[in-house]
């Protein structure tokens, strides 16, 4: 089944939750996805699902985009358009829609992806909160970098160099959210957290990777393969 959805961050409020417990939430308008295009490995080398979100305007879709689309069943191009691999073939056909309360439930950790905000050109303190100079009178010396490099050893600017520079609009993922509540009828998740971007920017929701409850494996029963080891036999008695 799919695990991953487009979606569009909407903005933040809080929630109580089944223990009466306010819970700061990011509201993310998540699908419905259309299927578009289906990859299996036998045509493509792997399998994936391309699902598209949103409406584009007539007036601003190419017409190969308008013919792929139509493929679909859809009457207008979706604005968002990605990819979702797969470990095996795929079951969905092109034409089918996968809605928020297919693809996730409430209570399970997700990973959701996007742009963060961007802030322009800044200087280092306020983009890797370097402590600056002293703030007192006559020291000419307040918010700036200072030495970057010296004439002698090494003679140069070492790389990665902290200097003043464009901060934000870079693609970040935030990692084991959780999904306090879906409302399924809007196509709106409630998760636990904040979410990169602005409000109003796309996000792509998956299933998290590395936040998923582990399987554990009763030490009685032993792994397919592999023989259980024969118990220790018991120490000789001491001689005396």
């Amino acid at each position: 089944m799919i695990t991953s959805l487009l979606g569009k961050k909407i903005g933040m409020t809080q929630v109580y939750d089944a223990h009466n417990v306010l819970v700061p939430v990011t509201v993310v308008e998540a699908g419905p996805c259309a299927v578009l295009q289906v990859k299996t490995a036998a045509t493509d080398g792997y399998n994936a699902v391309q699902i598209g979100f949103a409406k584009k305007k007539t007036k601003n879709t190419a017409s190969g985009e308008l013919g792929h689309a139509k493929k679909a069943g859809l009457e207008s191009a979706p604005r968002v358009l990605g990819e979702v691999r797969l470990e095996s073939a795929p079951t969905l056909k092109v034409g089918d829609v996968i809605t928020v309360d297919a693809a996730f439930k409430e209570g399970q950790f997700i990973d959701v992806s996007g742009v963060t905000k961007g802030k322009g050109f800044q200087g280092v303190v306020r983009r890797f909160k370097v402590a600056g100079g002293p703030a007192a009178h006559g020291s000419m010396f307040h918010r700036r970098i200072g030495s970057i490099g010296m004439r002698q050893t090494p003679g140069r600017s070492w790389k990665n160099q902290s200097m003043p520079g464009h901060m934000g609009t870079l693609s970040s993922t935030v990692q084991n959210l959780r999904v306090v509540k879906i409302i399924a009828d809007k196509n709106l998740l409630l998760i636990r957290g904040a979410v990169p971007g602005a409000n109003g920017d796309d996000v792509v929701v998956r299933t998290a990777i590395k936040g998923q409850p582990k399987i554990v494996v009763p030490k009685a029963e032993a792994k397919p393969g592999k023989e259980a080891k024969p118990a220790a036999k018991p120490a000789a008695p001491a001689k005396k």
